[in-house]
């Protein structure tokens, strides 16, 4: 699944470690997620949606392509 989270991580200049620390996870998970080696949990979307403020679609894109 693509996503766009270290684009806003980026704009909001956060390093992984301080939005890990946001979200509760660890940097490598943020760092996995960004390198789209991994899939977060569905709650873990919620949270990352909630923490940018916008929809888990907005970071996410599920296409096949």
């Amino acid at each position: 699944m693509r996503n766009d989270l270290s684009t806003r991580r980026a704009d909001e200049g956060l390093s992984q470690g301080e939005l890990a620390d946001a979200v509760d996870v660890t940097r490598q998970t943020i760092n996995a997620i960004e390198r789209d080696r991994y899939d977060p949990s569905l709650e873990l979307a919620f949270e990352l949606a909630a923490y940018f403020d916008c929809h888990i679609e907005d970071i996410f894109d599920p296409s096949l392509d």
